[in-house]
């Protein structure tokens, strides 16, 4: 069951910690790769914390672990991803002269994914 969700990129006080061991660190690409979801709204797509699912937008797809948040955190329908691999990904290359692409409330699709390991898909 697919379902689409806005999705806010940006910096986690966790990624900047973990930067420090470097960016091919497991620290580092595990902050990276997770999305934070709204608690209710995984159980609704039936997903439980360190599920995987496939995020897809107008110019690409990343496959993430999933994390839960309280409700109190993060509003329903809302997502957020840590910059990194995954989240370029999903993003385009306009920057609308900033220099930085678009990264705050976009729209992405969310499907909860069975069978491959992250990275297996690229293959």
């Amino acid at each position: 069951m697919a379902e689409t969700m806005s999705l806010i990129a940006g910096r986690s006080s966790k990624q900047g910690t973990s930067l420090c061991a470097g960016k091919l660190e497991p620290e580092y690409c595990e902050v990276t790769s997770t999305v934070e979801m709204n608690v209710n709204d995984m159980a609704r797509l039936g997903l439980k914390d360190g599920d995987r699912v496939r995020l897809r937008t107008e110019v690409g797809e990343a496959v993430v672990h999933c994390k839960g948040r309280d409700a109190a955190d993060l509003p329903l329908g809302v997502l957020f991803i840590a910059y990194g691999p995954p989240s370029s990904q999903l993003m385009g290359s306009d920057t609308a002269g900033t220099g930085m692409p678009l990264s705050k409330n976009f729209e992405v699709i969310v499907e909860p994914v069975t069978g491959q390991s992250i990275g297996e898909e690229a293959r």
